[in-house]
């Protein structure tokens, strides 16, 4: 370890971290929390969270009646913006988020048992590079959205979910396409976006966590770069009193724990969906349910605070562009990108219908059973932030609705399944 960025008292602490560390189970320095600074019990309250996804990065499948009003070529927001130019792309935007997300959400948020949320922003609306197509104001949305936040006790998690050249080629990270990410300036270009939102609100009372990258795909990646820029992340956060994020890189859940020892507020963040390949599509409700709760408990085993920072109820990738704008689904047999197709393992009909209304007993019934299950799985670990509050059409991945459907547990201590 590395630690030539830190304070003089930073490394005095280290030191004395590492000689405190003899008498405790390997790498449990990691959860140490330097002091009681932290503005949420991260290890003793659980995190109980929603994505406010599609708001501050487009995705096609979230909002697809932004993307239907466009050409067939705009697939992510750098095409958007690119594609309408800036005075168009900023008139439409700005009357999204003005409206897709209001204080009047956080309020219902908080009524039933939220309280954290996780808001993805792409290094665009933070610190925008010469060049790029996109367009500036949600930046002040996120400002306002913390202070909403704050007003009903819900701690916010800020993740920047998009990066300079694109950390995993998905739609959304900005740009659909090549993993540029690493390559150039785009690691500092990273750190500056990274500053700049400690700087302007990481003494927000709502903070509670900043992520410093969303996905970054580690198997395209040098693992080398990528753990250097997270422990340079840290040591640019540290003095912040917020829970320093990181995504496990898709490198498996329980992969870090010979990293990290000796920082503390380090929150390890995975993702864990059961339907981005046939394998995990073709499983019935019963293997979709003890998948779930075998996961939980690999969380559990972990040595640094872990959460679910994104799941769902989906056990099929039916939702309409799901897989990209144009893209169709592996579950029924219609996707294709780059020559790579599925092969059809059920129907979609009725399963991206819009609404939680629309959808047949039986998959409301495995839905209901599923989303407790991973409640009560991820709940063996830290917690949990479901992707996402809302959504046009895809039941599966709407929160708001699926609660008041009465498929979520209320209280959403009541989880059961695992």
């Amino acid at each position: 370890m590395v630690f030539s960025h830190l304070s003089g008292a930073a490394v005095t602490a280290v030191a004395l971290l590492s000689t405190f560390s003899n008498g405790l189970p390997a790498g449990m320095m990691s959860r140490f929390k330097r002091d009681d600074s932290l503005k949420f019990d991260f290890g003793g309250t659980k995190v109980r969270g929603v994505n406010l996804g599609g708001w501050f990065v487009l995705e096609p499948w979230i909002t697809p009646s932004i993307f239907e009003a466009t050409p067939g070529n705009v697939v992510d927001e750098y095409t958007f913006c690119q594609t309408l130019g800036s005075s168009e792309a900023y008139n439409r935007l700005n009357s999204h988020w003005g409206s897709w997300i209001t204080e009047g959400d956080f309020a219902e948020m908080k009524s039933i048992g939220i309280n954290f949320v996780r808001i993805p922003i792409g290094y665009w609306s933070v610190s925008p590079l010469d060049g790029d197509p996109y367009v500036q104001g949600a930046y002040d949305y996120l400002g306002k959205s913390l202070d909403w936040a704050n007003s009903q006790g819900i701690k916010v998690m800020i993740d920047l979910h998009g990066a300079p050249g694109s950390q995993n080629g998905f739609d959304n990270s900005g740009r659909k396409g090549s993993i540029d990410w690493t390559q150039g300036s785009t690691v500092s270009q990273t750190k500056t976006a990274l500053n700049k939102i400690r700087d302007d609100h990481a003494s927000h009372p709502a903070v509670a966590a900043i992520e410093l990258i969303n996905e970054p795909m580690g198997p395209s990646l040098d693992m080398d770069t990528v753990r250097q820029f997270y422990m340079d992340g840290w040591g640019n956060l540290e003095d912040s009193n917020v829970a320093i994020t990181f995504h496990d890189a898709f490198e498996g859940v329980n992969s870090w724990n010979d990293w990290g020892n000796g920082m503390w507020n380090l929150l390890l963040d995975t993702h864990h969906y059961e339907v981005f390949d046939s394998g995990s599509l073709a499983m019935g409700i019963s293997e979709h349910l003890s998948t779930a709760c075998g996961f939980g408990a690999s969380m559990a085993t972990n040595n640094k605070w872990t959460i679910a920072g994104e799941w769902s109820g989906a056990m099929t990738d039916c939702a309409q562009w799901l897989n990209g704008r144009g893209v169709g689904a592996r579950y029924d047999g219609t996707y294709n990108v780059d020559g790579t197709g599925s092969s059809y393992i059920g129907s979609c009909s009725g399963k991206y219908s819009g609404t939680v209304s629309g959808l047949g007993d039986a998959d409301y019934q495995n839905i209901k059973s599923f989303i407790s299950a991973q409640i009560s799985a991820f709940e063996k670990a830290d917690g949990w932030i479901f992707w996402c509050w809302k959504n046009e059409a895809a039941p599966e991945w709407h929160f708001q609705n699926l609660t008041a459907a009465g498929m979520v547990p209320q209280p959403l201590s009541s989880a059961s399944g695992c």
